[in-house]
């Protein structure tokens, strides 16, 4: 009798632990999210599960990873403001009861600081969402965490360690812990390869998320500029910088596009955005590539002959889809890298200025000048691996009425767009292909980055036009990714183009960090 007792009282114990959690499975699965919301409205489990599971991931990974600066202490009440909503009967789209990791150069109107990773911006408190979250937060996602990055989005130092940041310490990557997560976007991609949530939001001004994309096995969309708005973005360059979607796959991308982009007053570049915008996840459905030219850029490739194999196998997958391939030996652009690198100089002044004057009251820093006064101030917790040297730079430039700044401008936008218009128009292709990075680099706080071979990040960057990465493989068990790079607008025919890809291949993989 006492032995039946015992073991109706374990069995009585031990439920939760003897079923598995299927919010949990729900996550570690990478479930997609058109099939987490059918999930959520079947009542499988909740949305308040979802995020609950969530959290607990992050408790206990982040030890590891570092990914995550701050978790959103309303995200359980959002997600039952979700649960409620659906029980109601009400379908508020794609995202509805979604739990979604934010990077900490964006704000949202929760109770957290967005603070770019710096101990100067730990009280900017705002209150204020970005469009982009409020579309989100309009759609019924649950705002999860404030993802690490590399400090100011990687601009602060021309030696810097990408990950790194004084508010949240090095991301590791999930994949081989000593190695880059990449930046500027660093957490969010590691965050999402952990998963920590099931989609994020990065943001990049050339390769912030597309490098963090390709080096955690992610899908990452740099989309044309003027498709989402950058209103309270901590800023680098009102050129180049834009939020874009990571995620899994291309379709869970794809659904958090169509809720983040649209117009805003604030932002002169999305005046277009409403009009240009699609339903990006609908239009996956049907796609082919049979018959569509693609051109190669071979010049991209890089030295590396393992990363060099893997995207001959991506070119054959393509071919295999249908495609025809176009070789295209040179893809350069003769000053490009100088009149950006000048470009970058005067808006950061500008625009960083713009922006600390919209601080709360607590935000003691008002200018650049006041920020490397603060990291001089606090060299010992802000600068122990390297310094301020393009702060300072930029510091002590002109404005944005510079004849200087004007000519580098106009230069760095022609160059690009006519070199990505000239390559498609010359060999008649629909878009254009590379590797996007080699394979993760050592995290080094002595010598910071090293960048293995090209990137195609540059002419995307500086033309303002789109630039989607997709897992291609792997070298060594480091993922790596393939780029689709296409003119302006074009976002919805490189998210077909990579769908096709991603189908015909599957080649992300899950992380081995548990």
């Amino acid at each position: 009798m006492k032995r039946i007792l015992l073991l109706a009282l374990v069995a009585f114990a031990l439920p939760a632990t003897a079923k598995p959690d299927p919010a949990a499975k729900a996550l570690t699965g990478e479930m997609p999210i058109a099939d987490i919301e059918a999930a959520l409205k079947r009542g499988d489990f909740t949305s308040e599960a979802l995020t609950k599971a969530a959290i607990a991931r992050i408790a206990a990974l982040d030890g590891k990873l570092h990914a995550v600066i701050a978790v959103n202490p309303d995200a359980l009440k959002q997600a039952r403001a979700a649960d409620a909503a659906m029980k109601a009967g009400k379908d508020l789209g794609p995202l509805m009861g979604i739990p979604v990791l934010v990077k900490d150069n964006i704000e949202t109107a929760d109770p957290v600081a967005t603070t770019a990773g710096s101990l100067a911006l730990k009280e900017n408190v705002t209150g204020r969402d970005s469009p982009s979250i409020a579309r989100l937060r309009a759609g019924g996602a649950v705002i999860l965490a404030k993802a690490n990055l590399s400090e100011w989005a990687n601009i602060r130092s021309t030696h810097a360690m990408s990950g790194w940041s004084a508010m949240g310490g090095l991301v590791a990557n999930p994949y081989e812990l000593s190695r880059t997560a990449c930046g500027s976007s660093s957490g969010t991609g590691a965050g999402i390869a952990a998963d920590y949530a099931v989609i994020g939001i990065g943001s990049e001004t050339d390769g912030s998320v597309t490098c963090p994309s390709s080096m955690n096995g992610l899908v990452g969309l740099k989309p044309t500029v003027g498709l989402i708005s950058r209103t309270h973005i901590v800023p680098i360059s009102h050129s180049q910088d834009t939020a874009g979607p990571m995620g899994h796959s291309v379709a869970d991308i794809a659904a958090l596009l169509t809720v983040m982009a649209g117009s805003d007053p604030a932002d002169a570049a999305t005046a277009e955005a409403d009009k240009r915008k699609v339903d990006y996840a609908a239009a996956l459905k049907g796609v082919s590539l049979k018959g569509v030219r693609i051109g190669v850029l071979r010049d991209q490739i890089g030295n590396e002959p393992k990363t060099a194999a893997v995207f001959e196998q991506a070119l054959a997958a393509l071919k295999a889809q249908g495609a025809e391939l176009v070789d295209i030996k040179d893809s350069s652009a003769d000053g490009l890298g100088d009149a950006e690198d000048a470009v970058l100089h005067y808006e950061l002044k500008a625009d960083l200025n713009a922006y600390l004057a919209t601080t709360p009251a607590t935000v003691k820093a008002r200018t650049l000048s006041d920020l490397i006064a603060f990291n001089t101030a606090h060299a010992a917790e802000e600068m122990p691996f390297f310094g301020q040297e393009f702060f300072e730079a930029a510091d002590a430039g002109k404005s944005l009425e510079d004849p200087a700044y004007i000519a580098a401008a106009a230069k760095a936008r022609a160059l690009s767009r006519a070199r990505i218009d000239g390559l498609l128009k010359d060999h008649d292709v629909a878009f254009l292909v590379a590797t996007t990075y080699a394979p993760a680099w050592k995290s080094d706080p002595i010598y910071g980055d090293v960048y293995n071979g090209p990137s195609a990040t540059t002419l995307p960057a500086t033309s303002g036009y789109p630039h989607l990465t997709v897992p291609m493989g792997f070298v060594q068990g480091l993922p790596v990714g393939l780029s689709f790079i296409g003119t302006k607008w074009s976002d919805a025919q490189l998210l077909e183009a990579g769908y096709v890809f991603e189908q015909a291949t599957h080649a992300r993989q899950r992380p081995p960090v548990e």
